[in-house]
């Protein structure tokens, strides 16, 4: 359900879409010690709050009855929770500038050796379900502009093969050509840096090489690809910030690059200096390899004998069951099969073998040296058994709205904490982009049948966070995980509050599940004389189970305000002070404002219900043992209309602390006002500034009245009218499903009439 979205900026966003740079800047040593002051000081005032409320029962009128002790056990309970979470968060952080504070850059030349050497073949796959093509080519162009020697992108639509709306089968169709399109666009400059290549190897051939002659090649060449790249660039869309960001940080940058190396090799080429030929073939291969990427297109959807289950892990799956393997068409009763076929007997369909592997979502773009910095990391021999490389997504900037700015603020504060969880080997494969290593998917592997058909599982989907879960079992299997501490990879957030409630309630819906694994785990590890350090647990854990005990800890605290007043004091406010001192200088250092911590904490007050709806969504399946639903975060160019109970809460969050700022101001519990009225003032901000009055009557009115109206079913086809029962009842034999009243042939023509919607 969509309606148009505003197509200006609101005020208060930004204007200036230039990109976070991919070197972090060195905060220095201060930072570092006034980072982990921090956490030190925030144990300190926890210690001195439960000091407190403990004096504060003993000395009560009629001392500490069991009552009284259990409601002050239970607060002083979820006080910790709280004070733990603010302590992992500053713990990661601290992690995160240390590391910031000791990386180098690995000099170009060393990638260019190694590559020279070594080209491990890298396969980029594209998951993409009923994306808007412009949206799908961005990332597509950014992972064929790799500057990687054996490069193969493929496009994995999951959209169903023959839609019936007609809209939706355009859509399809121009998905569907964008890879001949984007081949078709870097057919240009390939041919001529193959050509400055051919003239190259047959002056070496010939053996009348003159090095400062070919450097001036190298400069012509790589100057001609850096025009090509700048025309190329004026020439393509830039209707929204993402837009901007191809233009500018990809193929702009990429231009800019290339046309310093030009600079480079004509000041080389004049001068008198000794020159390497060996230098001059790694400059000109490299410029093939900027262009060379064999991209195609696959659709699991096509074949019955792959898994049509709703979701990405599966979709991925489905081609990496396939991987290195040959297929012909074989044709069944429940559509067109693959069938392995040897290597000497002709193929409909070869699927290529890779070393390595780089998922890459439909709305995230890669900067040129990606692939090629994260695989030479990988490729070191001391990185033999780290699984997975990345670097977590950074955003796009200039968001044309006030809540996607915020979206985006969270997006790169988060991107720092996920730097500071690999230095405490804490790391989390973030889906949106990864290279991974295919032997350590090979470990994951599990066969199993589904649907009466055998699937081969690598990334568990048992789950809607199946890049968290598939993180516990690469651990498992001694594995590590890595975050690459550049900024190499920006992503979309949510344009929205519809589509931001999709994304962040799949996001806390499944963390609870994967929490049993983990300790299993870490048993194991201890087990077999090789166990996780305590940080780690702890930084795990609270990745995994911190949105549950946030949600639940921030609605108790409102909830109990004036039954436990007495224990509401000074000390409970400050141990948030540096937690919240702490990420409003990380927000600084991300490029917002100080006091966008504000704005951050009224739009975490707004998702409290769709924390709660992910966190209940994991309680029952781990009651029922029923597979949440996966949804995928709608990135289309209409508004999400959001749920009833995502818009109503945060009314209800600002009537309650309304009524309980009254009620304390009455009984003079002045520590209490306080809380609930900077909580009511900044949801009610949050809710004219980033949802909108309107807006959120509208969605209330829009979800209320969908429910009057349903879809007329369509009755299931006969088998005699399929024309392929024989093929079913040969391929099948007799299903022996319990018979049913036959329906008459007026009925089944009724049934089968335009299905519009009905009032129920």
């Amino acid at each position: 359900m969509g309606t148009t979205v505003r197509t200006r900026p609101q005020l208060g966003t930004e204007k200036d879409p230039t990109p976070l740079p991919p070197l972090h800047a060195r905060p220095g040593t201060g930072t570092l010690v006034r980072a982990r002051l921090s956490i030190w000081v925030t144990m300190a005032l926890w210690a001195l709050y439960v000091f407190t409320a403990a004096l504060t029962v003993l000395r009560g009128d009629n001392g500490a009855d069991v009552a009284d002790l259990l409601s002050t056990l239970t607060y002083v309970f979820v006080i910790t929770l709280l004070t733990f979470s603010s302590i992992m968060y500053l713990l990661a952080r601290s992690g995160a500038i240390s590391r910031f504070n000791t990386h180098t850059r690995v000099p170009r030349r060393s990638i260019d050796d190694h590559f020279a050497q070594r080209q491990p073949p890298l396969t980029v796959l594209v998951p993409s379900y009923a994306e808007e093509p412009n949206l799908v080519r961005q990332a597509l162009l950014s992972a064929a502009l790799q500057e990687y020697p054996r490069l193969e992108v493929v496009l994995l639509i999951d959209d169903a093969p023959d839609p019936a709306d007609s809209a939706t089968h355009e859509r399809l169709e121009l998905t569907r050509a964008l890879p001949d399109e984007i081949a078709a666009l870097l057919a240009e400059p390939l041919d001529q840096a193959r050509t400055a290549m051919a003239a190259h190897d047959a002056a070496l051939r010939d053996g009348w090489c003159d090095a400062h002659a070919e450097m001036a090649r190298v400069a012509e060449a790589y100057r001609a690809a850096a025009t090509w790249l700048r025309l190329t660039a004026e020439e393509e869309p830039n209707d929204d910030n993402v837009d901007a960001f191809l233009r500018e940080a990809v193929i702009g940058a990429l231009a800019r690059q290339l046309q310093h190396t030009a600079d480079a090799a004509a000041d080389a080429a004049a001068s008198a200096e000794e020159i390497d030929l060996r230098r001059v073939s790694q400059l000109l291969q490299r410029l093939v390899w900027v262009f060379t990427a064999d991209i195609r297109l696959f659709e699991r959807k096509r074949y019955a004998s792959l898994s049509h289950e709703a979701n990405k892990a599966m979709n991925l799956n489905a081609y990496l069951g396939l991987m290195g393997g040959r297929f012909r068409h074989a044709i069944t009763a429940r559509g067109i099969a693959l069938e392995p076929v040897p290597p000497h007997e002709p193929a409909d369909v070869e699927i290529a073998a890779a070393e390595y592997v780089l998922t890459l979502d439909a709305d995230s773009v890669l900067l040129p040296e990606y692939a090629l910095r994260l695989v030479y990391f990988l490729e070191k021999p001391e990185n033999a058994r780290v699984a997975v490389a990345q670097t977590p997504y950074s955003s796009f900037r200039a968001a044309p709205t006030r809540l996607g700015r915020l979206a985006s603020a969270t997006t790169d504060v988060q991107h720092i904490i996920h730097q500071g969880l690999t230095a405490f080997d804490a790391t989390f494969w973030v889906g949106a982009n990864a290279v991974i290593r295919r032997s350590a998917l090979e470990d994951l592997r599990m066969v199993e049948r589904r649907d009466g058909i055998e699937v081969s599982i690598f990334v568990r989907d048992s789950t809607v966070i199946e890049d968290t879960e598939s993180s516990i079992d690469l651990v498992a299997h001694g594995w590590s995980l890595y975050n690459y501490p550049e900024r190499l990879s920006y992503s979309a957030t949510p344009p929205d509050f519809g589509a931001l409630v999709v994304q962040r309630r799949r996001w806390a819906n499944g963390g609870l599940l994967v929490v049993p694994r983990l300790f299993a785990v870490a048993r194991a590890r201890a087990r077999q004389q090789h166990p996780m350090s305590t940080v780690t647990v702890m930084l795990r854990l609270n990745y995994l189970a911190s949105i549950t005990w946030a949600s639940l800890g921030l609605i108790f605290l409102m909830a109990s305000f004036l039954i436990e007043g007495r224990l509401v004091t000074p000390w409970m406010f400050l141990i948030a002070v540096p937690y919240f001192a702490a990420m409003a200088s990380d927000l600084h250092s991300a490029g917002y404002h100080r006091r966008d911590i504000v704005g951050v904490y009224g739009l975490n007050l707004l998702l409290l219900a769709v924390s709660l709806a992910g966190v209940i969504g994991s309680l029952r399946q781990a009651m029922t043992g029923t597979k949440s639903t996966f949804t995928r975060t709608p990135k289309v160019a209409h508004r999400t209309v959001a749920t009833i109970p995502s818009i109503v809460v945060p009314y209800a969050i600002v009537a309650v602390s309304a009524y309980i700022v009254w009620r304390a101001i009455e009984i003079q519990a002045w520590g209490t006002a306080v809380f609930a009225g900077i909580n009511g003032l900044t949801t009610a901000w949050a809710i004219v500034s980033l949802i909108g009055i309107r807006i959120s009557v509208a969605d209330v009115w829009l979800r209320w009245t969908d429910w009057l109206w349903v879809a007329q079913p369509q009755p299931d086809a006969e088998a005699g009218e399929s024309g392929d029962h024989w093929r079913r009842a040969l391929d099948e034999g007799e299903i022996g499903a319990p018979a049913r009243a036959p329906r008459s042939r007026r009925a089944s023509s009724r049934s089968a009439k335009t299905q519009k919607p009905v009032a129920a």
